[in-house]
This record gives C-alpha cells, sequence and structure tokens, in this order.
C-alpha cells in the first residue's frame, strides 16, 4: 500500500517551523530619544507627509494629544477643510434625531460654542444669562438706536443668529426631557 503524501501540520497550529532559520529578528525602535519600547505606531511628521514617525503606544498618545489637524491654515482653509471633513462624515449626523442618546455631560456642539464665543459667555451657562447677555449686546447695535450703521447692523445681524442657535438648542434640550439649567 503506498503512503500518502500529506502534509502534517493540519493548519493551525502549525507543528513545523515557520522558517528555517533562527536569527534574530529586527525590531524598530520609538523615534522618542532615550526609549527602548518597540515603535510600531506611525506618526505624521507634518500635515500632508508621507514622512512618518515610528513611536511606541505611550509617546503616540502624548504626540497625537498635541496634534493640530489645521496647523499652518487659515481661517477660511480650516473653515473649507473641516467643512468638507463633514461632508464626507454627514451619514453619522443622520442619527442625531434620536434624542435619548444625549450625552448628558451638558456639552454644546460647535454651532452653539461659536455663538456664545459671540455673545462673550462661557460654555455652561444658562439660558437666562444668554438671554440677558443678548438683549444687553442688541439693545446697544440695534437699528432703531443706530441708524443708518452698517457696522451696527451686521453686528445685530450676527447677534440675532448666535441666538436663534442657542434658543433653538435649549428648545431641543427642553423637549427631549433634559432639565434646565
Amino acid at each position: 500500500m503506498a503512503r500518502s503524501k500529506r502534509s502534517v501540520d493540519w493548519g493551525f497550529p502549525r507543528w513545523r517551523g515557520y522558517e528555517a532559520g533562527r536569527e534574530a529578528q529586527t525590531v524598530r525602535l520609538c523615534d522618542r530619544h532615550g526609549c527602548e519600547e518597540p515603535g510600531d505606531c506611525p506618526a505624521p511628521k507634518s500635515p500632508n507627509s508621507p514622512e512618518r514617525w515610528y513611536f511606541c503606544q505611550a509617546h503616540a498618545a502624548e504626540y497625537n494629544k498635541g496634534w493640530d489637524y489645521f496647523a499652518g491654515l487659515d481661517k477660511e482653509e480650516a473653515a473649507a477643510r473641516a467643512a468638507s471633513e463633514n461632508s464626507t462624515n454627514a451619514g453619522y449626523q443622520q442619527s442625531a434625531h434620536y434624542g435619548w442618546t444625549g450625552s448628558g455631560d451638558g456639552s454644546r456642539s460647535k454651532d452653539e460654542i461659536n455663538a456664545l464665543d459671540v455673545l462673550d459667555l462661557e460654555y455652561d451657562v444658562d439660558f437666562a444669562t444668554i438671554k440677558k447677555a443678548w438683549r444687553n449686546k442688541a439693545k446697544v447695535v440695534h437699528p432703531d438706536v443706530k441708524p443708518g450703521d452698517e457696522e451696527a447692523a451686521k453686528e445685530f445681524h450676527k447677534l440675532q443668529l448666535a441666538y436663534e442657535v442657542l434658543r433653538a438648542a435649549e428648545e431641543r434640550r427642553t423637549w427631549q426631557g433634559y432639565p434646565e439649567g
């Protein structure tokens, strides 16, 4: 009877060696000076550059914490890049109508933060403070107070838009059952 030519390694685990040699494998060390850990986490040296640093996990986390995605861009370019990023990620915004999944930590959206910056307010203020600050600022630049002043009209329009964003956000919060304040 002829002997079969089947292999003795039946998949995983292999019963034979992977390689014939037993020489040491080279391991790339972390690029941070003085670190002896393996550098297996690539990090870009500069935006849009193919060159990479290779850090260990601890130094990669430290590097990423200080990374500014919009470094070197002026305000318009940064806004354009943010808009293009949001347009590709718009599918994630579709689930925003599930209000019960709110964070509950009082965090605000980017639009709300921008509106609070227009009103020169902190990010954790209640709506009564927002309304009071809006009224005080709007009284100064209202078109009835300063008729014919284009700068005042633009400032009033900006304040009005900021208030509308914050009012709509407050209505969403109270409609979803979140406590006021």
